[in-house]
């Protein structure tokens, strides 16, 4: 089978093949799915400003035909079953993953093989497919509620790889060639950058045969070398940047750069975050919307790359309300700063996000996610009762210390999206 390495038989099984290939599986009794993905170690922080979106690109031209395959065929071939397929870039990865019955695991693997192994690539599918893009890339821009998160991307990561779009510009989608998607493919899409990882109803042996008679384990990985890391860049003075556009509605986005992935202090910095911005109960959401109705929607938000973070606060506001709401959510981060968490506070957060992780636990999907992280950031893999413990295992002053680095209201760079007041 190709097997050169294999950890243990129980809690998360890890196997790396002779091909380079990593497999992970967790078996979770009750129930009759599988979630099954394969994630690719190249995306778009290995990009240069000149093949900016290549990697999503890419990712939407493997499913224009395989070797077996045609369009229509790859949309039937797990939707008949009455699974899911889908796929998406991120800055660190690339990913294809379904869902599908127990039973259909072969069909599962052969699919999600074929798309990364043997998609045809071809000059006639790039012109149709960089129509679309250039749609999706059109549909941002009119939406201000997610253009206002790339400008703030850019504001805070400029002009290093982690300032990338995702997407790419409507001029390096127009300048793309197929050479460039094939020469990326050759290079990324190899066994030795590519983690598979399988949750549900899956006994890991079980999923290594489901690999091999799909093809994956006589893939070659022709000496690929994983993308080197970019650096981060230097944090820069927070600024404010204001964009004129016409609407109804500014649309806010106040934050700083934040933790890797795998920082220690990950646990509470999440407890911090959601305490100040993370549903109903949320101190934002409670003073901004609730006791002074300056805004619908309000909240806070996280990213934590390999090799940089980024954290901060959304908010939707009418033109004649928007400064008073900034007001507010300076105020509260100001008073966070400086006062932290106090111990009740961290009790109650710490229930929270303990219920949160627990009730995520249930569902197939997330645990294949957990168990791809543990692989792809280099963490331990925990089960539920370490997860929860490491939670309460957070102090005062460790939320203390995060809120004095992480969220003075001086150190946050602010965009503003929508019409001047």
């Amino acid at each position: 089978m190709g097997v050169i390495a294999s950890g243990p038989a129980t809690g998360l099984r890890r196997t790396v093949c002779s091909n380079g290939l990593t497999v992970l599986s967790e078996h979770i009794p009750g129930v009759r799915s599988v979630a099954l993905g394969a994630w690719v170690r190249s995306a778009s922080i290995h990009e240069t400003a000149a093949d900016m979106g290549v990697s999503h690109f890419l990712e939407h031209l493997v499913f224009k035909g395989t070797r077996t395959m045609g369009p229509q065929e790859i949309a039937l071939s797990i939707e008949q079953l009455g699974g899911s397929l889908d796929a998406y870039t991120s800055r660190d990865h690339t990913a294809f993953q379904a869902r599908v019955l127990d039973e259909d695991l072969d069909e599962a693997a052969r699919v999600i093989g074929e798309l990364i192994f043997h998609p045809m690539l071809r000059e006639s599918d790039l012109k149709l497919e960089r129509k679309v893009i250039l749609e999706e890339i059109a549909s941002v821009e009119d939406q201000p509620d997610d253009l206002v998160f790339e400008l703030h991307n850019d504001a805070i990561f400029g002009a290093s790889p982690y300032g990338n779009t995702i997407l790419g510009t409507r001029a390096t989608i127009k300048a793309m060639g197929i050479d460039t998607v094939r020469a990326l493919h050759d290079r990324a899409y190899r066994p030795s950058l590519i983690v598979v990882a399988a949750s549900g109803n899956i006994e890991h042996e079980r999923l290594l045969e489901a690999l091999e008679k799909a093809g994956w384990l006589a893939q070659a990985s022709h000496g690929a070398v994983l993308p080197p890391l970019p650096p981060a860049p230097p944090i820069a003075p927070a600024t404010t940047v204001v964009r004129d556009r016409e609407g109804s509605q500014v649309h806010l986005v106040m934050g700083s750069r934040a933790i890797t992935n795998n920082d220690t202090r990950r646990q509470a910095f999440g407890l911090v975050s959601m305490l100040l911005g993370d549903g109903m109960s949320s101190r934002l959401f409670q003073r901004v919307r609730e006791d002074l109705g300056l805004a619908y929607t309000v909240h806070t938000f996280t990213e934590f790359y390999l090799g940089a973070g980024l954290h901060g606060v959304y908010l939707g506001s009418g033109p004649e309300t928007c400064a008073d709401a900034e007001r507010v959510v300076r105020e509260e981060l100001g008073r966070l700063s400086v006062e932290g968490l106090s111990d009740a506070d961290l009790a109650l957060a710490k229930r929270q996000l303990k219920g949160q992780v627990t009730l995520s636990m249930e569902g197939v999907s997330s645990r294949m996610y957990r168990a791809a992280a543990s692989e792809l950031y280099g963490k331990p893999w925990q089960d539920l009762d370490g997860v929860l413990a490491d939670i309460e295992a957070v102090t005062v002053a460790e939320t203390r210390s995060v809120c004095e680095d992480f969220f003075n209201p001086d150190r946050q760079t602010t965009v503003r999206l929508g019409p001047l007041a």
